[in-house]
């Protein structure tokens, strides 16, 4: 059995990288594929867009 590579997004150097070659305070992931992973802060920033419109709806569901 052969292990899938995982990538990572540097977010010091926004470069895509394989496997754990830099510090964990600057890798994204693991991701699947290099896509994404370079893809890494725009679905950071999807999935806190997400999250803050559910955070606001519950809190018109509290009031």
């Amino acid at each position: 059995m052969t292990d899938a590579p995982e990538f990572y997004f540097n977010i010091a150097t926004h470069e895509v990288e394989e496997g754990k070659t830099s510090s964990w305070a600057n890798r994204m992931g693991p991701y699947a594929t290099r896509e994404e992973a370079a893809n890494a802060l725009d679905l950071a920033a999807r999935r806190s867009e997400a999250w803050d419109e559910e955070d606001e709806r519950k809190e018109r569901e509290d009031t």
